[in-house]
């Protein structure tokens, strides 16, 4: 009895020193570090490895169900102290810029997409991606972890534009899948940037998938079900995506919607069998804000947050996104009690979301880390403003021009000003923007300023819905001028995320608005009109009026509006000369466009369109001409090659400029299940006045691929492709020409499953 006393003795005091002294690796800062997972040598995934094995399911729990959430709710991550893990905000918005921050505010998507130039978005992902990271690293060090305070970016959007009604339009880079594809690589690898261990900010591209609205008209995004044909899927909604994934995003946001019948984010075939299967993906996804939420209260899939939970994370989905507090993945646990979720499948789910955080540099020593060392200083620089001003020039395009432009002068003696976007610095950034103080926003107006001697300015419409409209105050304002500049559009008060628009006209009176400076200005003054919008509108009756001098789209430019306006009407620095060319087909009329919730894509976009638009996708005019000649190519390849070579071109002009070259290919043989057109290759480049350059030119074999018994095919046959600056075979043109040529295919070529 002594010695079993003795021994329990000494048991208990041991047991006690190895209880205290784990307890104390576990709480000390200093041996924390310790563990496998912070060791720098050993591979990425040990190091994620060990880890994940110590997390408890109510630990892995607290992690895939806090993805970030508006007015502090559904985020951040938690710490985990025993192990020093602190705190993760995921919800950072990147679109153009470091969302909701002090930070530089770039031109929108959309515009940005109508530069047609990878380089440009590379650059502006690049500094938004110093933004960010400047910020998160002061925030995190202040142990700040609120909304958009993370370095794990949900952007780019690569949606394709397919409906001009859509709210969402200005965030996407228009309607092409191949334009779009390329422009998300870019973003992804100019966010992320070139270090070969650590990752600036990680990027994600939403919204996965099958989701170009509506958003409330006719029904609501949050119950709606695309009923879409495999072969639209893959070959128009889904390649994008796959680039995206090919340049290394870190995340996929899974969409509102359902994809026949399967909301997005428990939808198997999309995140699992496609995304990871066929593609190689190996990062997390993530759903929309509130989207798990959804899949219970408005598609009535589940009726449970125990079976939604087991649904989405079994279908593939890594992490919840939650807005309103309701989170679904609080219930991961008591789904693994009832035996519909395992805890491998939970273990599998939140790998990606540490390695994450690891590739950022969270677990290492901060002096190893490059991006440490960025601040929020780094964000609003000089430089980067530069870049604002220099992307807003690039993005605006020309539609219409009786040669006023550029504008001869700088001074015109008296100047009328008019429409609700002349001075209205919020509805020039559109959504999801840097947060800037209105008074450093460069309107139109400021900019435009100093061209007068005498300014007259009337907005005419009390906001940009302009339903009280003010005709007195635009006749004066317009009286005795000697050009006449009117600004009209659509802002995110009429367009944006949860918001469509019923139809393609100017909003409310601005039509009027119009036709009444269009009317009372007099013959000889001229009439130049500036738009800020994303979806299309109705302005066929001013394309026609020979009153109407020039048309100029601009989206929305943001910060540097009115310095990037002056600039490209004047054409007073380099690089001024208009070069945009529209990313979307410009309807004539709202008539032309199925309705919003048909999925076909017959009769949509450029690729399938119907009829004659106002502006075809890929025109833009140019204060100079171009001309194409001798081009090379082979006559002849074999299925599965790419097609490549080059061609001449000469600026005919006075003025160096840029020009957009653009690559299409038609399908030869009428019975293949093919678009129209596609475009298979596009370079902005600057020829100098009077100066021959030669482009080289590569179509790739996927871009000639069809969806065909269930695989991407390339066919024989002979295939049509055009060189130029424009889209061929258009009743619109702009004043350059086109070459056609062909080669022939031989031989099939199987490119597989993706």
């Amino acid at each position: 009895m002594k010695m079993a006393r003795w021994w329990n003795s000494s048991f208990f005091i041991a047991f006690f020193f190895v209880v205290l002294a784990v307890a104390s690796s576990l709480t000390s800062d200093g041996d924390v570090n310790d563990y496998p997972f912070r060791n720098v040598s050993l591979p990425w995934d040990v190091r994620v490895e060990d880890i994940v094995k110590r997390l408890t399911l109510e630990e892995m729990q607290g992690q895939m169900a806090n993805g970030g959430g508006r007015n502090g709710v559904g985020g951040p991550a938690p710490a985990i102290p025993r192990l020093g893990i602190k705190p993760y905000e995921w919800a950072t918005e990147c679109l153009r810029g470091d969302v909701g921050a002090n930070a530089t505010a770039f031109p929108q998507a959309l515009g940005l997409a109508a530069a047609f130039s990878p380089e440009l978005i590379f650059g502006v992902a690049e500094a938004t991606g110093v933004e960010v990271r400047g910020i998160h690293n002061d925030l995190t060090k202040q142990n700040k972890y609120a909304f958009h305070a993370g370095a794990s970016c949900f952007s780019p959007v690569i949606n394709i534009m397919r409906d001009s009604r859509w709210g969402r339009n200005q965030e996407t880079y228009g309607e092409d899948p191949y334009l779009t594809g390329v422009y998300a690589r870019a973003f992804i690898q100019g966010l992320q940037g070139n270090d070969t261990r650590y990752v600036r900010a990680s990027g994600g591209c939403k919204h996965f998938d099958v989701h170009g609205g509506p958003e409330n008209i006719p029904v609501s995004r949050a119950s709606f079900n695309a009923e879409v044909s495999e072969r639209d899927w893959r070959m128009t909604h889904l390649p994008a995506f796959r680039s995206c994934v090919q340049a290394g995003t870190y995340n996929l946001m899974c969409s509102y919607n359902s994809i026949n019948g399967i909301p997005s984010c428990t939808n198997k075939k999309l995140l699992t069998d496609i995304a990871r299967g066929e593609w190689g993906f190996k990062g997390y996804v993530v759903s929309d804000g509130s989207a798990i939420e959804h899949i219970i209260n408005d598609h009535h899939y589940y009726n449970n947050t125990v079976d939604t939970t087991a649904g989405c994370v079994n279908a593939g989905c890594n992490l919840e996104l939650n807005n309103h507090g309701n989170t679904t993945f609080l219930s991961l646990v008591q789904a693994v009690k009832e035996g519909k979720l395992s805890e491998v499948v939970v273990r599998e789910r939140v790998r990606p979301l540490f390695y994450t955080r690891m590739r950022l540099g969270e677990f290492d020593p901060p002096e190893m880390n490059p991006y440490s060392k960025l601040s929020s200083a780094d964000a609003n620089t000089p430089v980067h403003h530069d870049l604002a001003i220099e992307a807003a020039m690039k993005s605006f395009v020309l539609l219409k021009n009786n040669g006023i432009l550029p504008l001869k002068k700088s001074s015109f003696g008296t100047v009328g000003f008019v429409g609700p976007f002349a001075d209205n610095p919020k509805q020039l950034m559109g959504d999801y923007s840097a947060r800037v103080p209105a008074d450093q926003v460069t309107t139109p107006l400021k900019g435009l300023r100093s061209l007068a001697v005498t300014a007259q300015f009337a907005s005419g419409c009390d906001d940009t819905h302009c339903k009280n409209y003010d005709t007195q105050s635009v006749t004066k304002a317009i009286s005795n001028t000697n050009i006449n500049f009117v600004f009209l559009g659509t802002g995110q008060a009429v367009e944006m995320e949860g918001n469509d628009r019923p139809d393609t006209e100017l909003p409310g009176q601005q039509r009027q608005l119009l036709l009444d400076v269009i009317e009372k200005t007099p013959a000889g003054t001229p009439i130049v009109l500036v738009l800020f919008n994303a979806g299309p509108v109705n302005i066929s009756f001013a394309d026609q009026d020979s009153r109407v001098s020039a048309i100029m789209e601009c989206f929305f430019p943001a910060t540097a509006t009115g310095d990037a306006l002056r600039h490209i009407l004047l054409n007073d620095v380099k690089g001024a000369v208009p070069a945009g060319r529209l990313p979307f087909t410009w309807p004539m009329l709202a008539s032309q466009l199925p309705p919003m919730v048909n999925y076909s894509m017959q009769g949509r976009t450029y690729r399938y369109f119907e009829g004659e638009p106002l502006y075809p996708f890929g025109y833009g005019l140019s204060y100079t001409t171009f001309e194409y000649s001798n081009v090379e190519h082979a006559n002849s390849i074999t299925a599965g090659q790419s097609v490549s070579g080059s061609i001449s071109v000469v600026n005919k002009g006075s003025l160096d400029a840029e020009e957009v070259f653009q690559v299409y290919i038609r399908w030869r043989d009428a019975s293949l299940p093919a678009p129209k057109m596609q475009l298979g290759w596009f370079q902005r480049v600057t020829v100098g006045a009077g100066q021959h350059i030669r482009l080289s030119f590569e179509v790739e074999a996927k871009t000639m691929a069809l969806w065909v018994d269930g695989g991407w095919q390339v066919k024989p046959g002979i295939m049509d492709i055009f060189f130029g600056g424009q889209q061929p075979n258009q009743q619109r043109t702009v004043p350059s020409n086109v070459i056609t040529s062909s080669f022939t295919i031989t031989g099939t070529k199987f490119l597989g499953q993706y």
